[in-house]
Protein backbone atom coordinates (compact mmCIF):
# COMPACT_ATOMS: atom_id res chain seq x y z
CA UNK A 1 0.00 0.00 0.00
CA UNK A 2 2.88 2.38 0.73
CA UNK A 3 2.78 5.88 2.05
CA UNK A 4 -0.19 8.07 1.43
CA UNK A 5 -1.07 11.63 2.30
CA UNK A 6 -3.00 12.00 5.53
CA UNK A 7 -5.58 14.74 5.81
CA UNK A 8 -4.56 17.25 8.49
CA UNK A 9 -7.30 17.15 11.09
CA UNK A 10 -7.41 16.15 14.73
CA UNK A 11 -7.51 12.41 15.35
CA UNK A 12 -10.78 11.66 17.15
CA UNK A 13 -9.89 8.37 18.87
CA UNK A 14 -7.78 9.09 21.97
CA UNK A 15 -5.62 5.95 21.72
CA UNK A 16 -4.96 6.57 18.02
CA UNK A 17 -4.18 10.19 18.87
CA UNK A 18 -1.59 9.07 21.44
CA UNK A 19 0.03 6.69 18.92
CA UNK A 20 0.07 9.42 16.27
CA UNK A 21 1.57 11.86 18.76
CA UNK A 22 4.35 9.44 19.71
CA UNK A 23 5.30 8.70 16.11
CA UNK A 24 5.14 12.33 14.99
CA UNK A 25 7.08 13.49 18.08
CA UNK A 26 9.88 11.06 17.26
CA UNK A 27 9.99 12.32 13.67
CA UNK A 28 9.93 15.95 14.79
CA UNK A 29 12.81 15.43 17.21
CA UNK A 30 14.76 13.56 14.53
CA UNK A 31 14.32 16.47 12.08
CA UNK A 32 15.36 18.97 14.76
CA UNK A 33 18.48 16.91 15.47
CA UNK A 34 19.32 16.82 11.74
CA UNK A 35 18.87 20.59 11.51
CA UNK A 36 21.17 21.13 14.50
CA UNK A 37 23.79 18.76 13.10
CA UNK A 38 23.75 19.93 9.48
CA UNK A 39 23.50 23.66 10.15
CA UNK A 40 25.19 24.01 13.56
CA UNK A 41 21.90 25.50 14.77
CA UNK A 42 20.78 25.71 18.35
CA UNK A 43 17.33 24.13 18.52
CA UNK A 44 14.79 23.66 21.31
CA UNK A 45 11.38 22.01 21.09
CA UNK A 46 8.91 21.53 23.94
CA UNK A 47 5.68 19.62 23.33
CA UNK A 48 2.95 18.29 25.60
CA UNK A 49 1.25 14.99 24.84
CA UNK A 50 -2.54 14.73 24.67
CA UNK A 51 -2.29 13.36 28.22
CA UNK A 52 -0.39 16.46 29.38
CA UNK A 53 3.06 14.86 29.69
CA UNK A 54 5.89 17.20 28.60
CA UNK A 55 8.59 16.16 26.11
CA UNK A 56 11.55 18.25 25.04
CA UNK A 57 14.50 18.18 22.68
CA UNK A 58 17.35 20.64 22.71
CA UNK A 59 20.71 21.04 21.08
CA UNK A 60 22.92 21.77 22.95
CA UNK A 61 20.11 21.74 25.57
CA UNK A 62 16.64 23.21 25.97
CA UNK A 63 17.84 25.37 28.87
CA UNK A 64 20.71 26.91 26.90
CA UNK A 65 18.51 27.71 23.90
CA UNK A 66 15.70 29.08 26.09
CA UNK A 67 18.17 31.19 28.08
CA UNK A 68 19.61 32.58 24.87
CA UNK A 69 16.13 33.29 23.50
CA UNK A 70 14.96 35.01 26.68
CA UNK A 71 18.12 37.10 27.11
CA UNK A 72 18.39 38.55 23.63
CA UNK A 73 19.89 42.01 23.86
CA UNK A 74 19.48 42.96 20.24
CA UNK A 75 23.13 42.24 19.44
CA UNK A 76 23.93 39.36 17.17
CA UNK A 77 26.68 37.14 18.40
CA UNK A 78 29.03 35.58 15.96
CA UNK A 79 29.28 31.88 16.67
CA UNK A 80 31.65 29.35 15.27
CA UNK A 81 29.81 26.22 14.11
CA UNK A 82 30.07 23.41 16.63
CA UNK A 83 31.12 25.68 19.51
CA UNK A 84 28.85 26.58 22.41
CA UNK A 85 29.40 29.09 25.17
CA UNK A 86 30.75 26.58 27.73
CA UNK A 87 30.38 28.88 30.73
CA UNK A 88 26.70 29.69 30.15
CA UNK A 89 25.98 26.06 29.31
CA UNK A 90 27.75 24.94 32.49
CA UNK A 91 25.91 27.49 34.60
CA UNK A 92 22.57 26.45 33.09
CA UNK A 93 23.36 22.80 33.74
CA UNK A 94 24.41 23.45 37.34
CA UNK A 95 21.25 25.48 37.95
CA UNK A 96 19.06 22.79 36.41
CA UNK A 97 20.77 20.03 38.40
CA UNK A 98 20.44 22.07 41.60
CA UNK A 99 16.71 22.51 41.03
CA UNK A 100 16.32 18.81 40.27
CA UNK A 101 18.27 17.90 43.40
CA UNK A 102 16.08 20.15 45.55
CA UNK A 103 12.95 18.61 44.04
CA UNK A 104 14.18 15.06 44.64
CA UNK A 105 15.23 15.90 48.22
CA UNK A 106 11.83 17.46 48.93
CA UNK A 107 10.07 14.40 47.54
CA UNK A 108 12.35 12.09 49.51
CA UNK A 109 11.61 14.00 52.72
CA UNK A 110 7.85 13.81 52.06
CA UNK A 111 8.09 10.08 51.31
CA UNK A 112 10.08 9.50 54.51
CA UNK A 113 7.42 11.27 56.58
CA UNK A 114 4.67 9.37 54.80
CA UNK A 115 6.53 6.12 55.46
CA UNK A 116 6.72 6.89 59.17
CA UNK A 117 2.98 7.63 59.29
CA UNK A 118 2.21 4.40 57.44
CA UNK A 119 4.51 2.37 59.67
CA UNK A 120 2.66 3.75 62.69
CA UNK A 121 -0.67 2.87 61.08
CA UNK A 122 0.58 -0.66 60.44
CA UNK A 123 1.72 -0.99 64.05
CA UNK A 124 -1.69 0.25 65.22
CA UNK A 125 -3.45 -2.20 62.93
CA UNK A 126 -1.35 -5.02 64.31
CA UNK A 127 -2.32 -4.02 67.84
CA UNK A 128 -6.01 -4.01 66.86
CA UNK A 129 -5.73 -7.44 65.23
CA UNK A 130 -4.45 -9.13 68.38
CA UNK A 131 -7.54 -10.74 69.92
CA UNK A 132 -7.61 -12.22 73.42
CA UNK A 133 -9.98 -15.01 72.27
CA UNK A 134 -9.47 -17.55 69.49
CA UNK A 135 -11.36 -16.79 66.28
CA UNK A 136 -13.75 -19.70 66.80
CA UNK A 137 -14.98 -18.10 70.02
CA UNK A 138 -15.68 -14.63 68.55
CA UNK A 139 -19.28 -13.54 68.04
CA UNK A 140 -20.58 -11.91 64.83
CA UNK A 141 -19.88 -8.31 65.93
CA UNK A 142 -16.32 -9.15 66.92
CA UNK A 143 -15.75 -10.99 63.63
CA UNK A 144 -17.10 -8.02 61.65
CA UNK A 145 -14.83 -5.68 63.61
CA UNK A 146 -11.87 -7.97 62.95
CA UNK A 147 -12.75 -8.10 59.23
CA UNK A 148 -12.92 -4.30 59.10
CA UNK A 149 -9.54 -4.04 60.82
CA UNK A 150 -8.01 -6.51 58.38
CA UNK A 151 -9.40 -4.61 55.39
CA UNK A 152 -8.01 -1.36 56.80
CA UNK A 153 -4.65 -3.03 57.32
CA UNK A 154 -4.76 -4.39 53.75
CA UNK A 155 -5.44 -0.90 52.37
CA UNK A 156 -2.58 0.53 54.44
CA UNK A 157 -0.22 -2.12 53.09
CA UNK A 158 -1.41 -1.53 49.53
CA UNK A 159 -0.87 2.23 49.93
CA UNK A 160 2.58 1.66 51.40
CA UNK A 161 3.53 -0.59 48.47
CA UNK A 162 2.39 2.10 46.03
CA UNK A 163 4.44 4.72 47.85
CA UNK A 164 7.50 2.49 47.93
CA UNK A 165 7.14 1.94 44.17
CA UNK A 166 6.83 5.71 43.65
CA UNK A 167 9.92 6.35 45.78
CA UNK A 168 11.83 3.70 43.86
CA UNK A 169 10.80 5.33 40.57
CA UNK A 170 11.96 8.72 41.83
CA UNK A 171 15.30 7.27 42.90
CA UNK A 172 15.73 5.62 39.49
CA UNK A 173 14.86 8.92 37.81
CA UNK A 174 17.34 10.82 39.95
CA UNK A 175 20.04 8.26 39.11
CA UNK A 176 19.30 8.68 35.41
CA UNK A 177 19.44 12.49 35.73
CA UNK A 178 22.75 12.32 37.63
CA UNK A 179 24.23 9.93 35.05
CA UNK A 180 23.19 12.25 32.20
CA UNK A 181 24.87 15.17 33.90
Amino acid sequence: MGRRKIEMKMVKDSSSRQVTFSKRRTGLFKKANELATLCAAQVAIVVFSPGGKPYSFGHPSVEVVAERFLNQDGKRRVSIPGEVDDQSQGEAKVGRLGRQLNTVLTLLQAETKRGEVLNEAIRESRRKLKQPKPIKELDLDELLEMKESMEEFHENVRGRVSEIEASYSLLLLSNIVVKQA
